[in-house]
């Protein structure tokens, strides 16, 4: 199976500082990911995607691959598929561009299975991810949950 990439960027009315944090801190990745990313984000260590229901399942996991703040983050991917029970890897880059008072931000998920559930899972949540990011950083609120149910 052929392996493809998906690419988006964004632009975000927040400081390329502000964006990083809140990519980083558990507490802004609940309000608008609805999941604690925990790690200590040092190059080696480990990262885990935890549901903020409070049920602690770990939904991706992975390891930091490069950290160089406030520009660029790299993290390998790895999420069961639990309908055939196979663990699929696949590696993410953020890269956050300062435009002033601005960011251009760009996520590239690559090494996904052509067709897969992963890749159409990513192609979906990650815009859905971003726009809620971006609505938290520019009016203080995130938006309605029921952007989830449709991915």
């Amino acid at each position: 199976m052929s392996l493809q990439q998906f690419k988006y960027v964004s632009y975000i009315a927040a400081k390329d500082t502000e964006v990083w944090n809140a990519l980083l801190d558990p507490k802004m990745t609940q309000k608008y990911w609805g999941h604690v990313n925990e790690s200590d984000w040092k190059v080696g260590s480990r990262w885990a995607h935890i549901r903020a229901d409070g049920s602690e399942i770990e939904d991706v996991t992975g390891k930091v691959l490069l950290v160089h703040p406030p520009h660029h983050l790299v993290l390998s991917w790895q999420e069961a598929d639990s309908h055939h029970g196979a663990v699929h890897s696949s590696q993410v880059s953020i890269a956050l561009e300062s435009l002033g008072t601005d960011t251009r931000l760009t996520v590239i998920h690559s090494d996904l299975q052509s067709g897969s559930l992963s890749y159409q899972d990513v192609s979906e949540g990650w815009p859905a991810v971003i726009s809620n990011l971006k609505t938290l950083l520019e009016t203080g609120k995130v938006m309605d949950n029921d952007i989830w149910a449709a991915n």
